[in-house]
């Protein structure tokens, strides 16, 4: 099992509406979230910047990587293009994170 972190960053004023599109996640989008082989997936906000700290745990980075060409994900990324940064393809802006320390 391999961990992955990056950042993205949420428009100021964004927040409630971000919450409220992922407390109600497509099962379509959770469905594929699993068959890729995310077995936990955090999302953390630092309320001061809007900076967003993704995190989760996958078995196949190969997967993950295919991830972004599955149809329901540039769907999910069109949806939620108004309220953060986004590139032209409407992919958040993701920053990777390097772990510098992890205790089991």
């Amino acid at each position: 099992m391999q961990r992955v972190a990056f950042k993205m960053r949420l428009f100021k004023g964004q927040e409630g509406e971000y919450l409220k599109r992922h407390d109600q996640l497509w099962h379509e989008l959770h469905s594929l979230l699993k068959e890729t082989g995310i077995m936990e997936y955090s999302i953390f906000q630092n309320e001061a910047t809007g900076d967003l700290f993704g995190v989760l745990k996958i078995s196949d980075a190969v997967k993950l990587d295919a991830l972004p060409d599955q149809p329901v994900m540039k769907k999910w990324w069109a949806y939620m293009k108004d309220i953060m940064e986004s590139n032209p393809d409407n992919s958040p802006v993701t920053v990777p994170l390097k772990e510098v320390f992890y205790m089991p």
